[in-house]
């Protein structure tokens, strides 16, 4: 009997905890045909995130914003596109307004693509995001 790899465990569980792509504004295509998609995301103890993925010459451009209004904390950040990590960094929220933005390219596979980002900030505090974006 196979055994599920160990490294895929927490995306699986993260996509099942966070299946924010319910709330997703599914944008038509805009000029020269580009898909946009916005989520809201899930947070918790007053702060807010937000997804925007939009399909742009073989790529996907990610705008990911934490909003946490305290200055100067250092986040981790994931992105995960289809189960696989495309970008794994740190954030850092700026004055005056304690947030942050992680904008990154990443390749666009055939097809629809699942991307999540997730940033995990002091003491445990987690936000996250999910979007389908068409294919």
């Amino acid at each position: 009997m196979s055994r599920f790899p160990r490294h895929l465990i927490p995306a699986v569980l993260f996509a099942l905890a966070f299946p924010s792509s319910a709330f997703a504004d599914h944008g038509g295509g805009g000029p020269g045909g580009r898909n946009e998609v916005r989520a809201a995301g899930n947070c918790g103890r007053g702060a807010t995130s937000k997804l925007k993925l939009k399909q742009d010459d073989g790529a996907i451009e990610v705008e990911f914003e934490v909003d946490h209004n305290r200055a100067g904390e250092t986040w981790r950040v994931v992105i995960v596109r289809d189960g696989r990590v495309a970008w794994r960094g740190r954030a850092r929220t700026s004055r005056p307004s304690g947030s942050f933005s992680v904008n990154r390219r990443i390749s666009d596979l055939g097809g629809a693509d699942r991307v999540t980002a997730r940033a995990t900030g002091p003491r445990g505090l987690t936000c996250a995001a999910s979007a389908l974006l068409p294919g």
